[in-house]
């Protein structure tokens, strides 16, 4: 059987929110992702990283605020320190799921930066919340160094960044290199590390960068056979919520562009895998995407679950 190479797209509840549930829930998460290699699909794996991101952003800010001997961390050493944790306990616990079945397969972790566009209109109308809720006075003080804020009456201050489109994947080269010499990589986590390129050198940006949009490029970077993204449902639905929910079992491009223009699906939720899934097979006619749940994905790569998207 010659291998699938995969590009595998882990949501938040294949990680958890905290780091107790993080350590628990990627035990789970290596199970699924080792029946994968078991049925010789070659894995590259990338992941959320929205409340992992997050936390570090609370700590790093809180320490700055009980202690003027520390400077806060910009969003781009956040984005940095999130790959670093996640990729420690999801490579470790791959590993080890591995070795317990016989496997012996090279799994590591690569730091990942993704260059973005300064200009890009995202910046201007900045969408993804982070961080600790603040004080009025506290608020001011980020709007004063230039950056956004939303309130949340009766609860306070959150800081907002944007979330610009991904240009190039740096680190492509290596990830590539790893991926034909047949190990597991994980890359591009978060999103990727974004970064704006500045003469010969790479300036972080005070961003993240949407998981599902990183996923679409490293799977058409790599030419992989196929997209899975995983996800909280076992498929796409129609009328998601509704009395009138209809599973969608199979897509072409067309489909799938006519019916996110129905607006059938929600942003920050379904969209962004749906688009993914246009961008990836824009660039790779032959591919195909699937849209699952992790417990379902076992009987998702046989037909009998979740949602296929394909050029036609």
């Amino acid at each position: 059987m010659s291998k699938k190479k995969v590009v595998v797209s882990l949501g938040h509840e294949a990680l958890g929110y905290t780091t107790t549930q993080q350590q628990n829930a990627v035990k789970i998460t290596a199970r699924a992702l080792a029946d994968l290699i078991e049925e010789d699909y070659q894995l590259t794996i990338t992941h959320s990283n929205g409340p992992q991101v997050s936390m570090i952003h609370k700590a790093m800010s809180e320490l700055r605020r009980v202690s003027s001997d520390y400077t806060p961390a910009p969003m781009c050493v956040c984005s940095a320190m999130s790959q670093g944790y996640v990729g420690f306990d999801l490579q470790n616990s791959l590993r080890s799921e591995l070795l317990g079945r016989g496997i012996s397969k090279p799994v590591s972790t690569i730091l990942t930066q993704v260059t973005v566009d300064p200009y890009d209109e995202a910046f201007y109308e900045p969408t993804k919340v982070i961080g600790r809720y603040m004080s009025r006075e506290e608020a001011e003080a980020e709007l004063k160094k230039g950056n956004y804020v939303k309130e949340y009456p009766g609860k306070g201050y959150r800081r907002i960044v944007a979330a610009p489109t991904p240009i190039d994947i740096v680190e492509i080269e290596t990830i590539r290199t790893l991926v034909n010499a047949d190990q597991v990589v994980i890359a591009c986590g978060g999103g990727g590390i974004p970064v704006i390129e500045q003469h010969h050198g790479l300036k972080g940006a005070s961003a993240v960068i949407e998981k599902d949009a990183i996923a679409g490029k490293l799977a058409a970077e790599l030419a992989s056979d196929e997209l899975i993204i995983l996800t909280g449902v076992d498929h796409v639905c129609r009328d998601f919520g509704k009395a009138t929910e209809e599973r969608i079992p199979r897509m072409t491009i067309a489909q799938a562009q006519e019916t996110m223009a129905e607006g059938q699906f929600e942003a920050g939720t379904m969209l962004p895998k749906i688009e993914a899934a246009i961008f990836y097979l824009s660039r790779v006619p032959s591919g195909k995407v699937l849209i699952t749940s992790m417990k379902a994905v076992k009987d998702a790569i046989r037909g009998r679950a979740g949602t296929v998207i394909c050029c036609s």
